[in-house]
């Protein structure tokens, strides 16, 4: 989750929607005063040998903790912190409403039988160990940061929801719209864990494609995706 000052904008990183690609290219620009979110060890090793800008700023500063705020990190013992996967109320709440209403916020959404397949092979290393129908039934998709994130009480609460499908184009815009001096150029951060060329319907059974059309219903409504 990147907090640009520098450039005015709120990027919200949803899952499996090539995010900590797209957070890692962006944060080749940010400023000082930016809030860049830690992701794993690995990719921030990447965004590191590629000379980007790191993990900053995400602790809340202590002089803007509310009450609440500070009787709830004294009793968990850790600061309040922006994090990765943060959804659109909890950053509001933490960045104020001044700068949530002003800034351009965006995000990614992607086809969901897609995004449950990517999903699967991220966290199954082994299919052998778990079926995808087994991963699926078991609530895996309840995990998966995606709607919830980017809504406020069931409302979509950002500017702009970019489709994964067309992510270079995507890119093009958001660039030319908060003024980047460049295209960003996307690295391929967790594009490994996936078997090259295993579209999702072959990976996928009819039960599966119609329990991912279930729990998605609203999204393929809204953007139209189809099987």
């Amino acid at each position: 989750m990147i907090i640009s000052h520098k450039y005015r904008y709120i990027f919200i990183k949803t899952g499996k929607t090539a995010g900590t690609s797209i957070e890692i290219a962006l944060s080749k620009y940010a400023g000082p005063a930016d809030v860049i979110t830690p992701c794993t060890v690995e990719d921030d090793l990447l965004r590191a040998q590629l000379g980007y800008v790191g993990p900053q700023n995400y602790h809340l500063p202590i002089r803007r903790y509310s009450l609440g705020m500070i009787a709830n990190s004294l009793f968990a013992r850790r600061r309040v912190a922006y994090f990765n996967h943060m959804g659109a109320e909890s950053i509001r709440r933490l960045v104020g409403r001044q700068i949530w209403s002003a800034y351009y916020k965006f995000c990614f959404e992607r086809n969901p039988w897609d995004k449950v397949v990517s999903a699967y092979y991220y966290d199954v290393a082994d299919p052998a160990i778990l079926s995808i129908s087994d991963y699926i039934r078991g609530g895996a998709c309840d995990y998966l940061p995606g709607a919830k994130l980017y809504t406020i009480r069931g409302e979509v609460a950002v500017d702009e929801i970019f489709q994964f499908e067309s992510l270079d184009k995507a890119m093009l815009t958001v660039a030319h719209r908060v003024g980047l001096p460049e295209t960003p150029s996307l690295p391929r951060a967790k594009a490994q864990f996936r078997p090259p060329d295993r579209h999702y319907r072959e990976v996928l059974s009819e039960g599966d494609k119609q329990e991912i059309g279930r729990i998605y219903a609203k999204e393929i409504a809204t953007f139209g995706y189809q099987w």
